[in-house]
């Protein structure tokens, strides 16, 4: 008997689903200061960080994704749900940016951007 498609398509991404990319956070000297990890973001993630956030404002979303995926390196989380408040309230929105876009695995020129 033929395998259902969704089986041949989940299987196939089985080894992407296992990887994860690793995170260089750095003090502003540089430094460097943690290692964080991030799973492969799901469309599942993305529905449960919307409906643990009670909204689809894409800030709020955003940081709850980063809470609820965000891994030191055995695999533990690297934050609580919690946790999102603080990051918003106490961290430069460039960094919450840098490292919710790396989550995202979307790579961005700003200088590329700014010319367009």
């Amino acid at each position: 008997m033929a395998k259902r498609n969704v089986d041949l398509i989940t299987e196939a991404f089985g080894d992407v689903m296992s990887n994860r990319r690793k995170y260089e956070l750095k003090k502003p000297n540089g430094e460097l200061l943690k290692e964080l990890y991030f799973p492969p973001l799901t469309r599942f993630d993305r529905i449960q960080a919307q409906a643990a956030t009670g909204t689809d404002e894409a800030l709020a979303v955003s940081t709850r994704l980063l809470c609820q995926l965000a891994e030191n390196e055995d695999g533990t989380k690297a934050f609580a749900s919690a946790d999102a408040e603080n990051l918003k309230r106490f961290l430069p929105e460039t960094v919450l940016n840098e490292l919710e876009l790396f989550m995202m695995d979307i790579k961005l020129d700003i200088d590329t951007a700014k010319k367009d």
